[in-house]
């Protein structure tokens, strides 16, 4: 009786791991189906957002805007250049901007603007996950620092050659110290390699 008992049992936690992992196969074969779908509309959607960044940047008629494929940034530590952009009039390189992406609160990825001379011509948030009501201020069109400027706005029109530093060269926000820090360490990244390859190409000023 014994015997037979735990046989019954054995069975039980057979078939519960059988169907436990059935589960999981159809759970997995369900999620690759919804990112087939899904993927390719985020690209899409996360490309217009950098062209239309990029138009921000540098509104001059005659401008066009390309891929830069003859560089490749370093990852540094958790902090990834995701990919670099020049504009062009002609065959002139007249600025740049990196697609950054690492850490902050939780996790952000910008677009940094650089001009030719180091000046920043704009930054945008492509994605921001930081907590709601604090971190989630950077990116807040609404949110105003005493200075009157966005947390992102204030950038624009700084020189980026020798980096931000928070209560030097620009001002943190107010309970998201931590998210003010990180975004400015991506932004310091971003405008590295713009330069390296302003110097690879012989047009820093």
């Amino acid at each position: 009786m014994a015997e037979a008992i735990k046989k019954e049992n054995a069975w039980s936690m057979i078939r519960l791991g059988l169907i436990l992992a059935a589960y999981a196969v159809v759970a997995c074969a369900m999620l690759a189906i919804v990112n087939n779908f899904t993927a390719p509309k985020i690209a899409q959607n996360q490309e217009r957002k950098v062209s239309a960044a990029m138009q921000e940047f540098f509104p001059d008629n005659g401008l066009t805007f390309e891929t830069v494929k003859d560089f490749t940034p370093p990852v540094v530590g958790a902090i990834t250049v995701d990919e670099m952009y020049v504009a062009k009039r002609g065959n002139e390189i007249i600025g740049g901007a990196a697609q950054v992406s690492g850490p902050t609160y939780d996790q952000g990825s910008i677009l940094i603007g650089i001009k030719t001379d180091g000046t920043v011509a704009g930054l945008k948030f492509l994605k921001l996950t930081d907590s709601p009501g604090f971190g989630l201020k950077a990116n807040d069109s609404t949110f105003k620092l005493p200075n009157g400027k966005t947390f992102y706005g204030q950038f624009e029109g700084k020189n980026a050659k020798s980096g931000f530093t928070a209560g030097e060269n620009f001002d943190a926000i107010s309970g998201a110290t931590i998210t003010s820090v990180a975004v400015s360490s991506l932004i310091n990244e971003g405008a590295k390699n713009i330069f390296k390859y302003f110097d690879m190409k012989g047009v820093a000023k």
